[in-house]
């Protein structure tokens, strides 16, 4: 039986703040573990990174999400009115276009995802690199970066 990419696989190289995002991410795996945990994630460190980052809670039966952190300045209305709500409760700005499913995959999957936006018309183009961090038992937290075209 072949098996298939997970949806939202990472297929290309990534732009050089994703990257690093991504370097930071494989830095806190210990030992054998495929996931990081929670708790050694460091959201300045991660800040210092990339521009644009937030953090998702995730809640378990049923699945949800909650915006829990986030520091957007290409997006301030993310922070200013997205924070601290679950996702599957507000309509999804830009640069947060199907972050519900890329989050299911991200938890699902227990691996980084990646979306990339590409713009119409005045519209600008970005990538979203999701990483999950585990933590009581399950994915507890996924890591958003992005980065705007």
């Amino acid at each position: 039986m072949t098996r298939n990419a997970s949806p939202f696989s990472i297929e290309g190289p990534l732009s050089p703040s994703l990257e690093r995002a991504l370097a930071y991410w494989r830095s806190l795996l210990r030992g054998g573990a495929t996931v990081p945990f929670a708790d050694d994630m460091d959201m300045a460190k991660a800040q210092d990174l990339c521009a644009e980052v937030f953090v998702l809670g995730v809640f378990q039966k049923p699945e949800r999400f909650r915006l829990e952190l986030a520091r957007t300045p290409h997006a301030p209305a993310v922070e200013r009115e997205l924070q601290d709500r679950f996702i599957d409760d507000v309509d999804l700005p830009t640069p947060l276009e199907f972050l519900r499913s890329q989050a299911a995959a991200t938890t699902e999957s227990m691996a980084p995802t990646f979306y990339e936006h590409r713009p119409r018309a005045a519209e600008r183009g970005y990538g979203r690199l999701l990483l999950p961090f585990w933590g009581g038992g399950q994915v507890s937290l996924v890591l958003g970066a992005v980065e705007f075209r």
